[in-house]
C-alpha cells in the first residue's frame, strides 16, 4: 500500500518511516518532473508531485459537493426535531439510526461481495441516497409529517456518503501519498460542510424546505461523474504498491461479512472502539448543547424577546455549524499538516480526546449556556478537521476489503453504536438520576480519559504496521 522507492524495481515499495508517512513526504527533496501552478499552489500546504494536483481538486471538489448537500439539510432537520419534539428524543432518534444500521451493513455487504472491484459500488450509493431524499420530499408535499424519519434518515445519510466516500479515496493511494493529500482532501469537507451552513438559511427563505432538498438532490448528482474521473488520474507512483486482491469468500461470506472483517483484525477493533466512544462523547455533548439551546429558547420566548422559538433554533444552529466549519478549515490549513509532520497521523488521534477531556472536566464546573457553545465549537472543529483527517487516514495501511467492507462497518454501524450508548446515558441520567448538565459533563470527561488512553494504543499498532517495510525497503 506504499508509494515505489525512486530506485526499487517494479513491485516493491518504500513505505512511510515509524513517525509518519507525512513527515517523509515532506522532507522528501522536490520532482523533477514538471509540476502544474495548481500543484506548485497546493504544495505551500502539503508536498504535492507532479500528476496529483487533478486527483486531489476532483476528490475536493466532490467531498466540497456532498457536505454541502449535507449542511443545507442539517440545521433544517434540528429546528424540526425541537421544535416538534425535544433534545431527550433527538437522542432515541440518534439510537433509532444504529438500530436501522443493523439492518442495513449486512445488506450493504452483500451487494459488496458481488460488486469488484469495489470502488464501482459508489456511484450507485450515492444515486439511490438521492432518491431517497426525492422520496421524503414528495411525501412532506404531500402533508405526511416527516421530522423524525427524516432525522433519522439524514444522520444515516451522513455516515455511510462520507463512509463511501473515504473508503473510495484511501483506495486510491499509497500510505505516503494518501497521509500527506488526504490533508488537501479534507480542506474540501470543512469547506463544503462550512459554505452549506452559510447558505442554508437564505436558500431555505428562497426555496423552502422541499426546495433546499431539490437542491441538495442536484448536488448530490453532479459528484457522481466524478469518481471515474478521479480513479483515472492517479499517478501511478501515487497509487498503492500493489493491486488489491479478489475478495475472500471465507472472510467476508453472511448477512455479517462486514463485522466479520473488523472483529477478525485487532487494529480494526480498536479503531472500531475509537469510533463508537467518540460518537458517544459527542452526541452526549450535543445533547447537553441541545437541552441548553431548548431552555434558553423557552426563557427568550417567555420574556418576549422571540415569536417563535423553531426559528430562532434554526437560526442558532445555522450560525453555530458556520462556526464550526470556518474554525475547521483554518484548523485544516494552518494546523493539520504541522501536526502530522510532529505527532504522525496516530499521534493526532490523541488530541481531541484530550480536548474533550479537558473541556468536559471545565463544563462539569460551569455548565453555562455561553460556555457549552463556546466549547462545542471548539470540540467539534477539532472533530471535523484533523480527527476526521486522521481516522481517514488510519486506514491507509489496510487492504481492500478492510477499507471497504470494514470502514464503512466502522464508520457507520459502530459509529452509530456510539449514539446508541449515548441514549442509555441520557435515559439512564434523566429517568432514573436526575441528573444535571454538570453530572453529564462530568461523566464525559472520565470516558475521554479512556478514549485517550485508547487513542495511544492506535498510535502505536498504525506505527508497527509503517515501520516493517521502511526496514526492509532497499537503500
Amino acid at each position: 500500500m506504499n508509494r515505489p522507492a525512486p530506485s526499487a524495481p517494479a513491485g516493491r515499495a518504500r513505505a512511510p518511516s515509524a513517525r509518519s508517512a507525512v513527515a517523509a513526504g515532506e522532507r522528501s527533496p522536490p520532482s523533477t518532473e514538471l509540476r502544474t501552478g495548481l500543484e506548485r499552489l497546493l504544495s505551500r500546504v502539503v508536498t504535492v508531485r507532479a500528476g496529483e494536483g487533478t486527483v486531489v481538486a476532483l476528490l475536493f471538489v466532490k467531498v466540497f459537493l456532498l457536505l454541502f448537500a449535507y449542511y443545507l439539510l442539517k440545521p433544517v432537520r434540528e429546528a424540526l426535531i425541537l421544535s416538534e419534539s425535544s433534545a431527550e428524543v433527538r437522542s432515541y432518534a440518534l439510537a433509532a439510526q444504529a438500530l436501522l444500521l443493523m439492518l442495513i451493513i449486512p445488506v450493504y455487504t452483500a451487494v459488496l461481495r458481488r460488486i469488484f472491484p469495489h470502488y464501482h459500488l459508489v456511484p450507485w450509493i450515492t444515486v439511490f441516497l438521492a432518491a431517497n431524499l426525492l422520496a421524503f420530499m414528495g411525501a412532506g408535499a404531500a402533508g405526511t409529517a416527516i421530522g423524525v424519519p427524516f432525522f433519522i434518515w439524514l444522520g444515516i445519510f451522513n455516515v455511510l456518503i462520507v463512509a463511501q466516500f473515504w473508503a473510495f479515496a484511501a483506495d486510491l493511494f499509497g500510505v505516503e501519498a494518501g497521509e500527506r493529500l488526504f490533508v488537501l482532501v479534507a480542506v474540501g469537507a470543512s469547506g463544503g460542510a462550512w459554505a452549506g451552513a452559510l447558505a442554508s438559511k437564505p436558500l431555505f427563505a428562497l426555496f423552502g424546505l422541499y426546495g433546499t432538498m431539490g437542491v441538495a438532490v442536484v448536488l448530490l448528482l453532479a459528484t457522481v461523474p466524478l469518481t471515474p474521473l478521479a480513479r483515472r488520474r492517479v499517478p501511478e507512483r501515487s497509487r498503492p504498491a500493489r493491486e488489491a486482491a479478489a475478495p475472500h469468500p471465507e472472510e467476508i461470506s453472511g448477512v455479517l461479512g462486514g463485522f466479520r472483517v473488523v472483529l477478525a483484525d485487532r487494529y480494526l477493533r480498536q479503531i472500531a472502539l475509537f469510533m463508537l466512544l467518540l460518537n458517544c462523547i459527542n452526541s452526549t455533548g450535543e445533547y447537553l448543547l441541545s437541552r441548553a439551546v431548548e431552555t434558553h429558547a423557552d426563557a427568550l420566548l417567555a420574556a418576549g424577546t422571540i415569536q417563535d422559538a423553531g426559528r430562532w433554533i434554526g437560526a442558532f444552529y445555522g450560525d453555530f455549524y458556520a462556526w464550526v466549519n470556518g474554525a475547521g478549515i483554518a484548523i485544516q490549513l494552518l494546523l493539520v499538516a504541522r501536526i502530522f509532520r510532529y505527532l504522525g497521523v496516530g499521534g493526532a488521534t490523541r488530541v481531541l480526546p484530550a480536548v474533550a477531556a479537558l473541556g468536559y472536566g471545565l463544563l462539569a464546573f460551569v455548565p453555562v449556556f455561553a460556555l457549552i457553545r463556546l466549547f462545542k465549537i471548539v470540540e467539534n472543529s477539532v472533530n471535523y478537521s484533523l480527527q476526521n483527517t486522521a481516522r481517514h487516514a488510519l486506514i491507509l495501511p489496510c487492504d481492500e476489503e478492510q477499507k471497504y467492507a470494514g470502514k464503512t462497518t466502522i464508520d457507520t454501524f459502530f459509529w452509530r453504536l456510539g449514539d446508541l450508548a449515548h441514549a442509555g446515558i441520557v435515559f439512564a441520567g434523566v429517568h432514573w438520576l436526575a441528573a444535571a448538565p454538570a453530572q453529564f459533563a462530568a461523566f464525559n470527561a472520565l470516558l475521554a480519559l479512556g478514549w485517550w488512553w485508547l487513542a495511544g494504543s492506535i498510535a502505536g499498532e498504525h506505527r508497527r504496521r509503517t515501520a516493517p517495510a521502511a526496514a526492509m525497503a532497499p537503500a
